[in-house]
């Protein structure tokens, strides 16, 4: 069986074996491959028979851990650190963070009911969304706070909410970002209202006695404090043209390293520069503007781990081929490398601890019919084909994916070909506790309904 008529097919690429391969890594870390990090054999063991295979493994420690550096955020007037759930929502991380302080940015309607049904009040959430939907200012009552991020959006809310205080999302007119698909500024960008606009903003919240007390953008800034410093202040001279603003909110898109030749954002000296940045701002126009930041990424994406089974290994010819795994799970758990070309750590748990030491070169593809379906493509480029260099493997042993905590279960492609969707597991005092149960597979064709007999 093939997904698509052989014309249909993506054009696959392969690299030469030395651009692939390239010379032999030379961090500690990969000196050989890579290693678990907050799992063991024994728990990713635990974690798949309490939930199944494949499941998804999070770890409370490091959740912990990456939400108190977030808290530390380098601010000069105070600071509010919005979890972006989308990333990764399960409701024992809302919960969990709820507890530590931290507030919650929105995308839709629909997680702002999540999060309130896992006992998020309402006034901590913060709803940034694509659609404004229909019966939004039912929310605004309880306390939920709206950054429009359309003109259409801002004229929605003046009607329902007049005399309410809201936010503005705004396209700056520069963006960043991994890749052109998670570039959210700019004027290739849909996100937000054109920077351009901002007069006629604060002309139709006046008339709807509307106060802007918050300003939004999400720009994405990496690593390098110069970037920090240079969108830091694109983003606060907006609010010069609005007196009542209090707030500023800098979004997310803290780069966070998954592979071992990944840098990631260290939080108190990368961005050390934007404490600098609101400071100047007071001295010149006299507000001490409050930060929000909203991370999500930071806090999820190496807190969580794909774990899964080498189902089968299959070869294709000897000198021009390749030696695949192919794994009980793919896309329809982890999308990234599909969609982006993303990397992310593979370890091989070997069933036979003698198997640890060998190495082979492998290229991992999911259990999806589907061409696309592919763990290891080249960096960036999603339709290329890569190998790894992995521990020997073997038809039943323990495959995890590391870097799974942010943008895979939350953006799974659950239940192509009918795999229902996996479980979830929480590592807590060197156990796996069961946080999301695996769906039943009749749960995916329950909400069907059978058209009148006569119509067949």
């Amino acid at each position: 069986m093939i997904s698509h008529p052989p014309s249909a097919w993506p054009p696959f690429v392969e690299l030469p074996r030395a651009a692939v391969h390239g010379e032999p890594p030379q961090s500690p870390l990969m000196s050989d491959i890579e290693t678990l990090r907050f799992l063991t054999p024994e728990t990713a063991k635990q974690a798949i028979e309490i939930a199944g295979s494949p499941c998804y493994a999070y770890d409370l420690e490091t959740f912990k851990k990456q939400a108190t550096n977030a808290l530390a955020f380098p601010n000069a007037y105070g600071l509010t650190v919005r979890f972006a759930m989308k990333s990764c929502p399960n409701a024992a991380i809302l919960k969990l963070f709820d507890s530590m302080g931290l507030h919650f940015d929105c995308s839709s309607i629909h997680e702002v009911k999540r999060a309130m049904a896992a006992g998020v009040p309402a006034e901590k959430c913060s709803l940034s969304s694509q659609e404004l939907p229909e019966g939004f200012e039912e929310y605004v009552a309880k306390g939920l706070k709206v950054n429009c991020c359309s003109l259409l959006q801002l004229e929605k809310f003046c009607t329902k909410c007049p005399g309410k205080d809201l936010g503005l999302r705004f396209n700056p007119g520069v963006g960043s970002g991994g890749t052109g698909k998670t570039n959210v500024g700019g004027p290739s960008s849909s996100f937000g209202i054109w920077h351009e606009n901002s007069a006629k903003c604060a002309e139709m919240a006046k008339a709807a006695g509307c106060k802007v007390v918050r300003v939004h953008t999400h720009i994405g800034s990496g690593s390098d404090p110069a970037v920090w410093r240079q969108t830091t202040s694109i983003s606060i001279n907006l609010c010069s043209a609005f007196p009542d603003v209090a707030t500023l909110n800098l979004g997310g898109g803290y780069k966070v390293g998954r592979m071992f030749n990944e840098k990631g954002t260290t939080l108190s000296t990368d961005c050390a520069v934007v404490q600098e940045v609101f400071s100047d701002f007071a001295a010149k126009d006299g507000r001490k503007l409050h930060l929000e930041i909203e991370p999500g990424t930071y806090l999820s994406a190496n807190t969580g781990a794909l774990v899964c089974t080498v189902h089968d290994i299959v070869q294709t010819g000897t000198d021009q081929g390749h030696t695949f795994i192919k794994l009980d799970s793919g896309m329809t758990e982890v999308l990234r490398p599909s969609l982006y070309g993303a990397q992310h750590p593979i370890i091989i748990v070997p069933s036979d601890p003698a198997r640890g030491s060998k190495r082979k070169d492998y290229v991992v593809c999911g259990h999806c019919c589907e061409s696309g379906d592919l763990m290891t493509p080249a960096p960036g480029e999603p339709e290329t084909l890569a190998e790894r260099t992995l521990c020997e493997a073997a038809p039943g042993d323990i495959c995890v994916v590391e870097g799974s905590g942010a943008y895979c279960s939350a953006m799974a492609t659950k239940n192509y070909n009918s795999f229902p969707e996996a479980g979830e597991v929480m590592i807590a005092g060197g156990k796996a506790h069961l946080v999301r149960k695996r769906q039943n597979v009749e749960d995916i064709w329950a909400n069907e309904v059978a058209l009148p007999a006569g119509l067949y």
